[in-house]
């Protein structure tokens, strides 16, 4: 119920009790001072969450939301470079190295373990060492059953592999113990997996489950945004990006940013020395070189 605020003083309130509740002039002490009968103004306070929300929205405008400059056309232009869809990450990347005849079960199972094996690797040799284990037999129960130093010489050139070696089969036991053979359906869980970051649990939550759960954000993601300057402020870490990100960028692109990016990143926004001059950013870009 909506609560009424006079906005006279107290002993006005009294008298308007008073004449609700059927009190004639006649009841009144003969003492009490005559009153003026002109109606009261009255203020009604809504209980949060309550009334029409035009009078609120009213009294305390929303500052706009923060967005880049220039983000909307930055992001056609790298839908338009990227329409061949032909870098490393299209082709070899982890959405390309399970086996899609493969029970569903031990499907998400690869696209994990391709993840892992994706981190600090490029996408040729990731895909080349998913294909070695593949034909091995790639599933929980086959991992389980390889000694270490087996799994090291079928993953390897892959960066750190041997702590690879270690994480999977740690992981690989628990998903037997835990979940059936299965891959955890939320990031929570998926981050609590020996080597298994944040990035990895959201594109496993995409390409696994078709659930997109957050943005993705690898180094490429990472080195392109902060370039664009879709960050506030410059970010030091991936984490800190995808939840600078996550504040302005509507959520129906969160899906498309990582391989749109990781793709540009592979092709054109390279690390040490981005082909500006090709790029059609080039104009709108805060940190192309004109030259």
């Amino acid at each position: 119920m909506a609560a009424a605020a006079l906005s006279s003083g107290g002993g006005r309130a009294a008298r308007g009790l008073g004449r609700a509740a059927g009190v004639s002039q006649a009841q009144r002490p003969a003492s009490a001072p005559r009153r003026s009968r002109r109606r009261q103004s009255v203020a009604i306070a809504y209980e949060s969450g309550q009334g029409d929300g035009a009078e609120q929205s009213r009294a305390e405008p929303q500052r706009p939301r923060w967005e880049p400059r220039n983000w909307q056309q930055q992001l056609e232009n790298i839908r338009e470079m990227r329409r061949s869809r032909d870098a490393p990450v299209d082709q070899m990347g982890v959405q390309k190295c399970f086996d899609s005849s493969a029970a569903p079960k031990v499907r998400r199972y690869q696209v994990l373990l391709a993840l892992m094996l994706s981190s600090q690797t490029k996408d040729q040799v990731t895909a080349a060492a998913m294909l070695r284990l593949r034909r091995h037999g790639l599933s929980p129960d086959s991992i389980l059953q390889l000694d270490d130093a087996a799994l090291g010489e079928m993953i390897y050139p892959v960066g750190f592999w041997r702590n690879k070696v270690k994480y999977i089969k740690q992981t690989t036991a628990i998903l037997q113990q835990k979940y059936g053979g299965d891959i955890p359906q939320t990031v929570e869980e998926l981050v609590q997996l020996p080597g298994v970051g944040p990035k990895m649990a959201h594109l496993a939550m995409s390409t696994a489950w078709g659930t997109v759960s957050g943005i993705a954000v690898d180094t490429h993601v990472h080195r392109i945004t902060n370039r664009l300057r879709w960050v506030r402020k410059e970010t030091k870490h991936p984490e800190e990006t995808r939840l600078a990100l996550q504040e302005w960028l509507p959520r129906d692109l969160w899906g498309e940013i990582n391989c749109l990016l990781v793709g540009f990143g592979q092709q054109t926004c390279l690390p040490l020395s981005p082909r500006c001059t090709q790029c059609l950013n080039q104009d709108i870009c805060p940190a192309a070189k004109r030259h």
